[in-house]
């Protein structure tokens, strides 16, 4: 698979497909001032080769992996690490790990010294497809899901699906979401697509996933070039996130992988574009499908907060304005809305959609 151009304000970087094995002789260049953060589990299962690929003056950090642990906690243990190992102003931040490593480390790297680089090495699917393209970076606040930011783009980003071997089938599962997502935005062409090879995928074909995944992050590339700090264009990519993120807070970071509760915003925001946008029913019946091909959640867990508190939540969504609720919506496959203000009872009915029956 060839390399994707990522174009953004200062410049450019490359979606790297290739062996981890590959960045050895970039980082031997920087010696003793490369910082590799590493999520826990994946340094269990790749000691031995994240300990070749690093410089031997090189230094790591070992952090956890999960929402539960994107915190201050977790930023004040790199910046720590940056000043006990003495990365300057030159050097590199690695980021070895899932969506929430990467989004700490760029976090840390954006605000190190006022900005050093740094380089994504996502390890799940879900970091490769969505969270390690676009330069988002940031951490959770007890009120709200990555309140706390910037946007800061790596100097280029490496995936090896050789990763993915070791991920548990969950996890797997929780990155399609972001590829369903992609596929809604792209279009019925990509959609089709998507549906077509989510069996094989999940049978584990890597060359029907190598397909998918090439469509969402050139899709997302292209977004990104448009419009890097989401002033227009941008806003689409959030599909489903608004009554995600919402999942995520009231359930407890954690309860639900990110992923879950971004298929089951899919859903909702399909529901809501029904009543608001023109959307045919077909489509959340055909995402209710392909989230079951997927073994992703359709419904809430049971015991989950009730619709009024779910749509509370929402006004506490980043993508929030102070004049109301932004909601990104669709007409069709290929046809994302910004809509402003949406009546509570259309959100409200999206939601009763998703609910566990009593």
């Amino acid at each position: 698979m060839s390399d994707i151009r990522v174009e953004h304000q200062a410049g450019s970087y490359t979606i790297i497909f290739a062996p981890v094995a590959t960045l050895e002789d970039r980082l031997q260049a920087l010696a003793g001032n490369v910082l590799a953060v590493v999520d826990r589990r994946v340094h269990e299962l790749y000691r031995e080769q994240l300990a070749s690929l690093m410089p031997q003056e090189a230094k790591q950090v070992l952090v956890d992996g999960g929402d539960a642990a994107k915190n201050l906690d977790s930023l004040q243990a790199i910046w720590d690490a940056c000043a006990e190992h003495g990365i300057r102003r030159d050097g590199l931040l690695v980021a070895v790990g899932g969506g929430v490593v990467g989004d700490m480390v760029g976090f840390a790297a954006a605000t190190w010294m006022r900005g050093i680089d740094f380089l994504q090495v996502p390890t799940t699917l879900l970091a490769q497809v969505d969270s390690s393209v676009g330069g988002k970076t940031g951490i959770n606040h007890t009120a709200g899901k990555n309140l706390i930011g910037a946007f800061h783009q790596p100097v280029d980003v490496l995936i090896d699906l050789s990763f993915l071997d070791t991920l548990p089938r969950r996890e797997f599962s929780a990155g399609m979401a972001e590829i369903i997502k992609a596929a809604l935005l792209a279009g019925e062409d990509e959609l089709k697509q998507v549906e077509a090879l989510a069996p094989a995928i999940m049978a584990g074909d890597r060359d029907a996933l190598e397909k998918v995944l090439r469509m969402s992050i050139t899709l997302k590339a292209r977004i990104v070039a448009a419009d890097e700090r989401e002033a227009g264009q941008r806003a689409v990519l959030n599909l489903g996130h608004t009554f995600g993120h919402a999942i995520e807070r009231e359930l407890g970071y954690g309860s639900l992988l990110h992923g879950e509760a971004v298929g089951l915003g899919l859903l909702a925001a399909c529901r809501c574009s029904e009543a608001v946008s023109g959307l045919a029913p077909a489509l959340r019946q055909r995402v209710g499908r392909l989230l079951e091909t997927c073994q992703l959640p359709a419904v809430l867990p049971a015991a989950s907060p009730v619709s009024e508190q779910l749509l509370d939540a929402m006004g506490l969504d980043k993508k929030a304005l102070s004049s109301g609720l932004r909601l990104v919506l669709l007409e069709a496959a290929g046809k994302p809305v910004v809509a402003d203000d949406v009546a509570s009872e259309h959100i409200l009915a999206a939601w009763d959609t998703i609910q566990p029956t009593p």
